[in-house]
């Protein structure tokens, strides 16, 4: 059997941890068969695969008329969705109706209404980043700051696995007989509504509590307003303190959001009603506010506007928007969207800043989400709508008034100013990585930044996982009494900054509207021309949907068989096209940035 990684022998490829070695089989891997499992049941008949897909979903957290519309909604369990290209294990892109949005942004959370104060997800959940919905898959984020309207039935999760690029989808809200958590998903019908996302409300005690549905194991408590408070993510804290003290049978895990607790439970051992009961419970018997917390101080080096940060910029505005009002330049879109005079100001507040960690697991492996203590230090910007398909292994971004270290390389929506050290350290043990604790950085930890090289930060790169390179770390307590004295001694200079950052973002929303930037429609492969292929030549086809990213040879030149002639992106992955024959190249059919489907002609071959 393979190894047990953080209690699972699941693959997680993108890791490089669990399954076989290192998560990927390998050509000369050998493979050892253990014992045949007892059979106690027959297998059920395999499903019948298709191309138009009906998926049974359970409606919430988010919805109407918080987040959405009800024409949204509605839209939603009515539409069919096209799979998009660019799908994989993270998650699976969707083709489909752009929302109407019950807000006109997310506050401080970001520019667009999808962006919110970051929450845990659940697998399966359809995560609306920015106008594109994202189906969240085995390998996706943990943590994220996306409105979800739905998330998979755990009876039909399965489907999720068989989508591939082109087929389609349509979204059904599920029953279930006495809501019975045990009992199997049953796809609405005719008359069959999906329900309120909201399964109560408190407002008696010192904080207002809601608690959302999150699919059919997940329960999300979500505290106060919809804004940035410290306060409420230490409420939290407490929350799940005392969640974790009650232990109540059936509890699979907790992951704390900005304002809001994931409760993971096995419905079978501990129904909904019973955790709804005790959870209210618990937060009566809750102190009426937090005190302290241990909080280190973790100073990390950064490499500012690293060439790895950049090529994610242009890979983004090459292949998946080219007209986002962020490209080419982060940092100057970070600028100009909170009122600073030059970009010098913005990192100069970047390493000022002491940055709160609030959350780990956002997008992956440890990533902390991160807010400055001091809010005269905080840059507010939108996510990238729709999300990056590639963000390099540490880079460093803000999304809202969040700031994010990427675990390790994957999709991204936040906006890139630079990068830094590994937060997470699979193999081995160091003075910063502990045995049973592979990531870095701890709730409550701030984050200090201090400027390095790209040369240097490679050197720290290569050392650091191997406890080469120590770097600085103090003990120390966060107050929250001493932190609303700050709050209350710096009100005046806290208040002016955020009018600056107000009247910024309102003129880059104006500004979006006059030039059309305010919403995002995803480019559908256009059919290729149909040109006959010219006697005595020979088509360069594309195998896979994609969008071409480079294209390496020109017209004139000789290309051997099997010769790389361009580059897709596709399933998150770059795709070679490869030349079936050799022969001189006599046409380019495919320009960098256009959308192809799987046999459209890159180039035309004279064999």
């Amino acid at each position: 059997a393979a190894p047990l990684v953080l209690g699972s022998r699941a693959t997680f490829a993108l890791g490089a941890f669990g399954g076989h070695a290192t998560g990927v089989l390998k050509a000369g891997d050998v493979l050892h068969l253990g014992e045949a499992p007892e059979v106690t049941a027959a297998p059920p008949e395999p499903a019948p695969l298709t191309q138009d897909w009906e998926i049974g979903v359970v409606y919430g957290p988010h919805g109407a008329p918080d987040f959405f519309q009800e024409a949204d909604i509605a839209d939603l369990f009515s539409a069919s969705y096209e799979v998009h290209f660019n799908s994989a294990r993270t998650g699976v892109r969707l083709i489909g109706p752009t929302p109407r949005w019950a807000r006109s942004d997310g506050g401080e959370a970001g520019l667009h209404p999808s962006n919110l104060h970051d929450n845990a997800y659940a697998v399966g959940a359809i995560d609306f980043t920015g106008d594109m919905p994202i189906l969240l898959g085995p390998d996706g984020p943990s943590l994220g700051g996306f409105v979800c309207p739905a998330v998979i039935a755990r009876n039909e999760l399965w489907k999720m696995g068989q989508l591939r690029p082109g087929d389609t989808v349509r979204f059904r809200p599920v029953a279930r007989p006495e809501d019975a958590l045990a009992a199997p998903a049953l796809i609405g019908g005719a008359g069959v509504g999906a329900g309120s996302p909201i399964l109560a409300r408190d407002e008696t005690g010192p904080v207002p509590v809601a608690y959302r549905r999150q699919g059919d194991d997940n329960l999300l408590v979500e505290y106060g307003p919809m804004a940035l408070d410290i306060g409420l993510r230490l409420r939290v804290h407490l929350l799940a303190e005392a969640v974790r003290a009650a232990r109540l049978p059936g509890l699979t895990d907790l992951t704390p959001g900005i304002r809001s607790l994931q409760i993971h439970y096995d419905g079978t051992a501990l129904p909904r009603h019973r955790l709804l009961g005790s959870l209210r419970e618990i937060e009566a018997g809750l102190p009426a506010e937090a005190v302290s917390v241990p909080s280190r101080t973790v100073h990390l080096p950064l490499s500012w506007n690293d060439p790895q940060a950049e090529l994610a910029m242009r890979k983004y505005q090459e292949l998946v928007r080219p007209n986002a009002p962020w490209c080419p330049s982060n940092i100057e879109f970070i600028r100009r969207i909170n009122g600073l005079p030059d970009e010098a100001a913005v990192r100069s507040i970047i390493f000022d800043a002491s940055y709160l960690v609030m959350g780990l697991g956002d997008v992956y492996l440890g990533a902390p989400v991160a807010t400055p203590v001091d809010p005269r230090h905080r840059l507010v910007t939108t996510k990238y709508n729709p999300a990056r398909t590639w963000t390099p292994e540490n880079a460093v971004g803000i999304g809202g008034a969040y700031m994010c270290i990427y675990g390790m390389e994957g999709p991204g929506g936040y906006q890139l100013f630079g990068r830094t050290i590994q937060v997470w350290n699979t193999w081995r043990t160091t003075r910063e990585f502990v045995p049973g604790h592979p990531w870095l950085l701890r709730p409550f930890d701030r984050i200090r930044f201090f400027p390095v090289s790209h040369d240097e930060l490679t050197e720290a790169r290569a050392a650091f996982p191997h406890g080469a390179y120590p770097i600085r770390i103090e003990d120390g307590t966060f107050s929250y009494a001493e932190h609303r004295r700050m709050l209350a001694g710096n009100a005046a200079e806290i208040e002016q900054a955020g009018a600056r950052q107000r009247a910024a973002f309102a003129a880059e929303r104006e500004r979006w509207k006059a030039e059309g930037l305010d919403s995002f429609v995803a480019d559908e492969a256009v059919a290729a021309e149909a040109a006959e292929i010219p006697p005595g030549c020979e088509g360069v086809p594309t195998t896979v949907p994609g969008n071409v990213w480079k294209v390496l040879v020109g017209a004139g030149e000789t290309v051997a068989a099997g010769q790389t002639v361009a580059i897709l992106e596709s399933m998150k992955m770059e795709v070679a096209v490869t030349a079936p024959v050799g022969g001189r190249v006599r046409e380019i059919r495919a320009q960098p940035g256009r959308t192809l489907r799987g046999g459209d002609l890159v180039a035309i071959l004279e064999t």
